[in-house]
Parts: C-alpha cells; structure tokens; sequence
C-alpha cells in the first residue's frame, strides 16, 4: 500500500513538473528595463513559438529580468508578475497569446462538441486534383483585416499537396483604402521575403501549406497574417495606422532592409518623418529634409537646388509621379515645390540606380503622391505666416473604385519684404501651385492613374523688372497584370518649364525674355517574378526634347529694343534596360542590369563646324549646315552598366558593393552656384558631347539592439567626363553659338558618409556625417586660354565637411520637441587678390579658380509640436508647430560680391537670415 502512494505521488509531481514546462522550451534571459516588443523579438528568437499580442495595450510595460535555463513560463510568469498581464501558450500550434486583464483558454471545455445522434464520421479522403475554371464573374479577391484568423487560398483540398502556388494582391491602408508602397512580407519559416511596389502590389511564391507572415508598412502597425496557401490566388491586405508612430520616426519599412537589401546608396523617407524635421517658416520640406541624408549637400542658404556624391545640381533626375521637374523651388528657394500633405514617400538613389531610370548622372529623386482616400472624404488646412494651403480626397462614385486627391498652396508674402531695408521695401513676391491626381481601378488587373501638376513663381525686388516661372506637367499611367508574376506599367507624359523676364519701367528699353523646355515622353515598365530568387525588370522609354534658348522682344510698339531669338533644339532620347536580381544564397544575392541609350539631335538647325585641334571661335569655323525639320543631325550611343552586390555577414551584418556608368545628354550652364530661373539648358549636339560618369561603391551595413539602431558606412569614387564650365567673363543668355562659351572638363570626385539611425522610442533620428571632395580639371588643350593652367581646381560645390543631426524626442502622445543641427565647410569661391597697371589702366587680379571659401555653414532649428486630443469621433482634428530657425542667429553666407568705387574694390556677403526666425504654423485635418 505504501508503494501505490508512493508512485501515486510520484506521478503526481511529475505531473506538476510537466505542467510547469509545458512549452518543452527552456530558455536564459537578462533584460534591463526593456519595452514587450524586444521581448516578444528575444523569446520568439529562442524558442520558435509565434507570439500574438496587442501594441497599444502594451506601451506602458518594461520588463528587468535575469534567468537561467528556466522554461518559457517561469519567464513569462517572472515577466508579468504583480501586473494586468496573462499568457497563454497553445504548445500543439507553437503560438503565445499575450492579453491585459482577460485570460485567454486554449483548451475547450469536455464535451463542448456533441456528436448528433446516429452521426457517423466520415473517413479523410485522397486529396482532389487541382481544377481549373473560369466562372462567368471574376471571384472577389480575399480581403485579410484580422490577424489570428486562417485565411485559406486556392482551391481547397483534403490535404495540402507537394509543390509551390504563388500568393499575390495588395497591400492597403484599411483606414483610406490606399496602397502602401515598401511594404515588407517577411514568411517566418522560409525566411523569404518581398517588398510591395508603389501601387502596393506583392507576390511572392511558396511551398503549399500554412504560412505564417510578419507585415510592417511605413507608418503602419506591425502586424501578421496566416495563411493556408492550397493553389494559387490572390489575398489583399488592410493595415492600420501606427499610432504609436507619434513617438517614432520611420525610415524603412523593414527593420533590416538596409542590411538585407542588394541596394545600396539608397534612402527611404516617409512624411512623417519629414514632418518632424523643423524648416524655415514653419513649412514641412521635402528637400530641406533630404539634404541631411550622407552624401547630399547644398551650396547654401536657401537653395533647393542640391548636389550629390559630387554632382552638379542638373545631374540629379528629380521626378514627381514620374513626370521631371526642372525646378524644384517656391520663392527665392526658400520652400520646395513638393506639397508635403499630398506627398506619400520619397526615394533617394544615390548610387544602385535602378535600370529604369537614366538621363541624369548623380541621383534620382522619386516623389509619389498618395492616391487618394478611396472610402470617405476627408482634407487638411494649414496656415501659416507665409503660406496657407488646402488638400481634399476622396472616392467618386460608391463603389470604391475611383479616388482623387487634390492640393493647392499660395503665398502672401509681402508683408515680410515691406520689412526689409529701404531698398528693398518696394518688392513682391508671390508663388502658388496645384496637385490634382485621379485613379480608377476597373477590375482587378486594370487601373488607371491620371497625374497633374502646376506651379508658378513670380517676382519684383525694388526694381521694374519682374522675374517668373513655373513646372506644368501631366501623365496617364495604366497598371496592368498580365498575371500573377508578370505586370507591367505604362506611361504617356507631357512636362515643362518656362521662365520669363520683363522690364517696363522705361518706355523705351521695355523688353520681355522667354524661354520654355518641353518633353513629351513614352515608357513601359515589366516585373517579372520568375521564382523567389529571381526577379526580372525589364522595359523601354523615349523622351522628345524641344527647347525654346530665349525669344527676346519689345514690351510694347513704343519700346526700341531689337528682337533676338534663340533658335529652337530638338533631340530624342530613346532607351531599353534590362536588369536582373537574382539571391543565389541566402547571404548573397546580385542584382545586374544594362541600359541602352540612343540620343538623336534632330533638325530644323544650323550647325556651325569648326576646325579641328583649334579653339571654338567664330575665326575657325570652318562650315554651316542646315538641316531640314526631323532630320538626324547626329546621334549618340551608349551602354550604361547597373551591378550591386550583397553578402551578408550575420543576420544584422551585411557588406555591399556597386559599380554603374551613366549617360547625361542634357545640360545646365550656369555661372551661380544654385539654380537660378534665368539658368539656360542645352541639349548635346555635334559641339557638345553628353556629360558620362563612372561610380564605384562600397559599404557596411549593421544594426544594433534588436534592430532598432541602424548604421552604415559607405565609400564612393566617381569620375565625370565632359562636364561644361564655362569660360571668363562668359554670355550664356541669348547666345546663338553656347559652345564658344563653354568647356569641356573631367571630374573625380571621392568620400565616405556614415550614418547612425534609431527610427523608435521617444528619442529618435538620425545623424549623418559626410567627407568628400570633388574636382573639374580643364582637359581641351584646343579651347583656348586654360583655368588654372590645366590643374584640378575645386568645383563650386565642393565642401569637405557636411554634419546633420535629427533629434525628435516625444514627451507624451501629444507634445514633442524636434531638434536640427547643421554644418558643412564653406564653398569654394575665386577672390580679387591684387591690382595691377596694364596699358594705362588699372586692372584687378583674381586668383585660381575656386582657390578660397566662403565662412563655414552652421544652423540650429528646434521646434514645438503640439497635436490635439485624439478622440476619434469629432469633426476635426488640429495641431500646432512653433519653432526657431536659425537660433544661434549666424549670419550665414548666401552669396559673396565684389564692388569698385573710387577705383577701391570692396568685398560684400549677402546673408538671408542673420538672425533667429520664428515661426508658427496650425494644421486642421478633417
């Protein structure tokens, strides 16, 4: 008897020993004061269970713990003790639930299934073959919003069979209906992973069977679906805003993307981020922004034209929704052109250039507008000491198939020039621009989109003459999915930039001066997904130049000018890329690709010839041919190479390397430093060769405390071939003959950039540090007299330096402080250094070119941002920003001038903002 209540309790505590560790998953943990999602991230590492649980109801928890080989409940038990908190743990489907004052049973009560009387359970049967059908009306697509519920795909079967099926749809904003771009799918047992396209499309093909997948969107809640994958088929996916996201900044969508990825040199902002960032006025800016990533840098105050990895300012392809803006800047370059309550994202390619893209050699600034709120009308209203503006969206019709958005800002401005000095108090200025985007989805394969663009710059200091400007600009696109893995998307687009100058202050010397660029342009892009280790991008585009250099008139009957007209240049450039990623390993992966171009200088056109190895001057032209309207003049060919290669290290290490060649056939000449609305364009001709460069890149990438920290370092080396710098004392206006102006140049240009980023918690942000240089050198020996006696001489963008910080720090879920600090060395400039006495004159001796620099560049902005309650049910919702720009008051150079009188030559900087400017701005969303 003694021995059966022995074994009785003997089983007993064995009993109690297995229930104690009934997840089987021993683990060791030492956590300091740690928030649930790094340890969700630690324990999900450890164990391999799936760990379900709401954010929100979380927030307030932080966890110190320190234990040995202790199983998963002790841990959880440690975790939450003394708090609302509970677990369960379903070891069958190897999943955690985690809840807040409801305790979740896995295990149903005894009997809770009652078999109906006579009822026989029926055998499993042979798994049916898969049918194919067409039924007379297309199959909704399965729309996932709930995260534990098993969504099954295809035609359903007994059991799952042998093979792959291919899952594919969209990925949306369950709030406005609209995609969202970047979107990462990560599934958690074949550790493949896709990021969704700009029209939030994904496909990705698997093993048949049940699915586990992480989703993470910009701006979006993290979040999981599973799925049960029997056949091919489609499943659109609905996230919801991160509203957590008030005390974080995200930059990439994924964690790890910028350790996983095969690009390199590329950076991803959303506008949230962009929002936190304190600008001058108070006005969120997209390139104010951009400019504190590594490698961009600006010339100074107040120019919206910026310089990357060495490139001048035209070499950088700056697009929105696809259609080229030439100038990107409101009101002397104080605001950008780029409505920040419209924007959605923003990319930047620095150096793996996409195939897709070419015609420019420095970067490619890709701008997308949101589509639209697709299920309800909602806007925003800003107002602030400069600038008010509008947007509105939303659906047309009750289906849910059409959306539009529209944004519209204007200026009043004047009230701030009429504080200026005396000389400047009788000066206007005034900008205003308009967004309207349509987008209309016909089924599930179609949708078509419509873009369109305005803008207009205008003004008059203290003087009679009046300077505008202004983008117009319009595209149809029209997405198509040929099938599940293969889309295309195709374009028709129409852009241009015109300028003019008028003067009618004196009758007699009134004159007006126009000039205009316009292109019309065709592409198509495919995406092929050929596997899950291979994708295949593939197209063709072609781009019908005309530009109008100048037209020259009277003002009116009663002026005296003599008109002068520019002839027109026209040019087409056409291209077909082909590109490749292919993930041979896990760890490596290459993504290579070619683009072909052909660039044709077309007529009507006379061409003057000149002699060879001798100047360009009018005394050597040799010959003048006309040539009839259309026809070819000359044409250009040329391969550009696109390679970029990862090798991860670990799983939060990686290293990266890029190699591309690019081909630029369109010019900017210019003698300022920043772009200017008089700056004059010039298409590649018999005299003027396109501009081609070569980059080199290699980088480092790796994260920190459970991806929360990012860092990265890269290196470049860049070479510049047939870059135009123009000659002393050169007329680039109104010139019939531009090429005797100019020269040709080679260029290298050479740096490092690093970057620290902590896109979560309450302090967030980034800091970026740059060293580069970059140098032209004068290569003609037949253009004459030559700068700097043929030696390299700094270009005019060239700082060595360039620090950014980003700080923003979230006191509660309403008030936060956002801090910018910027600095960068001073641009090169050329300095009178003597006088001297030449043939009974005096004359002034300037120095090499570029020899000295301007002061260095240094700026604090901080600003205050308070949002309103955030109860859902009312009829707006509002928000404040108040700030300083330019706190310290440094008086920054914008630009440096010499003057003589009385035969002595006095030195000048011009300063914009000399001292601290505040600003305030209200936002009403409704």
């Amino acid at each position: 008897m003694k021995k059966l209540y022995l074994l009785i309790i003997c089983l007993l505590f064995v009993k109690v020993l297995s229930a104690q560790n009934a997840s089987g998953k021993i683990v060791s943990v030492n956590y300091q004061h740690i928030n649930v999602r790094q340890l969700v991230s630690d324990l999900e590492g450890k164990t391999g269970y799936y760990f379900y649980f709401d954010p929100m109801q979380f927030d307030s928890l932080k966890v110190t713990l320190q234990l040995s080989d202790a199983p998963l409940e002790k841990v959880l038990d440690a975790a939450f003790a003394n708090t609302a908190y509970h677990y369960a743990i379903d070891v069958q489907q190897q999943q955690v639930f985690l809840t807040k004052g409801k305790q979740i049973y896995i295990q149903l009560a005894a009997g809770y299934f009652k078999p109906e009387p006579g009822a026989v359970q029926a055998a499993p049967t042979e798994s049916a073959p898969d049918i194919n059908f067409s039924p007379d009306k297309e199959k909704p697509v399965q729309a996932a919003t709930i995260e534990n519920k098993i969504y099954e795909i295809g035609i359903k079967s007994n059991t799952v069979r042998a093979g792959n099926a291919t899952l594919s749809g969209y990925i949306r904003d369950i709030k406005s209906g609209e995609p969202v771009a970047g979107a990462s799918i990560f599934e958690t047992v074949t550790k493949i992973g896709i990021a969704t396209d700009q029209f939030g499309y994904y496909t990705i093909t698997l093993p048949r069977g049940k699915h586990i997948f992480n989703i993470k969107g910009i701006g979006m809640r993290d979040t999981h679906r599973i799925v049960v994958l029997y056949t091919d088929g489609k499943l659109d996916i609905d996230l919801q805003e991160q509203v957590t996201t008030l005390r974080e900044v995200k930059i990439s969508a994924e964690k790890v993307a910028n350790v996983r990825s095969v690009e390199m040199g590329v950076n991803r902002l959303d506008i949230r981020s962009i929002k936190q960032v304190p600008a001058v006025f108070g006005e969120p800016d997209i390139l104010r922004v951009v400019l504190t990533l590594p490698g961009v840098q600006s010339v100074g105050e107040a120019t919206t034209g910026f310089n990357v990895r060495g490139g001048s300012a035209d070499q950088n392809l700056i697009l929105l929704n696809d259609a080229t803006i030439y100038n990107p800047s409101h009101f002397f370059g104080f605001f950008s052109a780029f409505d920040p309550e419209i924007v959605k994202d923003v990319e930047l390619y620095k150096s793996s250039i996409p195939e897709k893209y070419g015609g420019r050699l420095a970067s490619v600034l890709d701008v997308q507008d949101r589509d639209g709120n697709n299920k309800k009308f909602t806007g925003s209203i800003g107002l602030g000491l400069l600038t008010s503006r509008l947007n509105v969206e939303g659906p047309l019709g009750d289906d849910g198939k059409t959306s539009f958005i529209l944004g519209a800002r204007t200026s009043y401005s004047d009230w701030l020039l009429n504080l200026l000095p005396e000389e400047y108090k009788h000066s206007s200025a005034s900008f205003y621009d308009l967004n309207l985007n349509l987008n209309h989805k016909f089924d599930e394969k179609n949708t078509v989109y419509i873009n369109t663009y305005m803008s207009h710059d205008a003004f008059r200091l203290n003087s009679d003459t009046t300077y505008s400007y202004g983008n117009k600009n319009a595209n149809i696109k029209w997405k198509h999915n040929f099938s599940d893995k293969l889309f295309g998307v195709f374009l028709v687009g129409y852009d241009r930039y015109q300028y003019s100058v008028e003067s009618d202050g004196n009758i007699v010397n009134g004159y007006k001066l126009n000039y205009n660029i316009n292109q019309s342009s065709i592409k198509a892009d495919f995406t092929y997904y050929t596997n899950p280790k291979n994708t295949i991008d593939f197209g063709f585009s072609s781009i019908y130049y005309k530009l109008h250099s100048g037209n020259f008139e009277p003002y009116n009957d009663k002026s005296l000018e003599a008109p002068d007209v520019v002839p027109a240049e026209q040019a087409l450039e056409s291209a077909l890329y082909f590109g490749d990623k292919y993930d041979f390993t896990p760890k490596l992966s290459l993504d290579v690709g070619v683009r072909y171009s052909m660039y044709n200088y077309l007529g009507a056109r006379t061409v003057d010839y000149y002699a060879p190895n001798l100047p360009k001057t009018s005394d050597n032209i040799v010959d003048s041919v006309s040539y009839g309207k259309n026809k070819v003049i000359n044409t250009y060919m040329d391969p550009d190479i696109r390679a970029s290669l990862r090798y991860n290290l670990g799983d939060n290490l990686s290293v990266k390397a890029s190699y591309n060649t690019l081909t630029q056939y369109i010019h900017l000449l210019s003698n300022t430093t920043a772009i200017s609305p008089t700056d004059v364009y010039k298409l590649s001709d018999p005299n003027i060769k396109p501009q081609r460069g070569q980059q080199i890149s290699l980088g480092l990438y790796n994260n920190f405390a459970n991806n929360t920290i990012e860092t990265s370092i890269e290196g470049y080396y860049k070479k510049i071939n047939n870059d135009l710098d123009y000659k002393n004392g050169a007329t680039l206006l109104l010139n019939n003959n531009i090429e005797q102006e100019v020269i040709n140049t080679v260029g290298k240009a050479y740096g490092v950039e690093f970057l620290v980023k902590k896109a979560e918690g309450k302090l967030n942000g980034w800091i970026s540090y740059t060293y580069s240089r970059t140098f032209l050198k004068q290569d003609d020996p037949n253009a004459g007299q030559l700068v700097n006696s043929g030696d390299y001489y700094p270009a005019n963008y060239d700082k060595p330096n360039d620090f950014n910080f980003i700080g923003n720090y979230r006191v509660t879920h309403r008030y936060s402080f956002s801090l910018n600090v910027v600095y960068s060395t001073g641009r090169p400039i050329t300095l009178p250094v003597a006088k001297y006495y030449y043939d009974g004159s005096e004359r002034v001796y300037y120095s090499d070119r570029n020899e000295y620099r301007v002061p260095d560049y240094f700026r604090t902005d901080i600003s205050f941002n308070i949002e309103g309650n955030h109860k859902v049910h009312q009829l707006t919702h509002n928000s404040w920003s108040v700030g300083v720009y330019n706190l310290t008051g440094r008086a920054n150079a914008y630009s440096n001038y010499f003057t003589a009188t009385g035969g002595v030559v006095s030195g000048y900087q011009l300063s914009i903002f000399a001292k601290p400017i505040p600003f305030i701005n209200y936002n009403i969303r409704f």
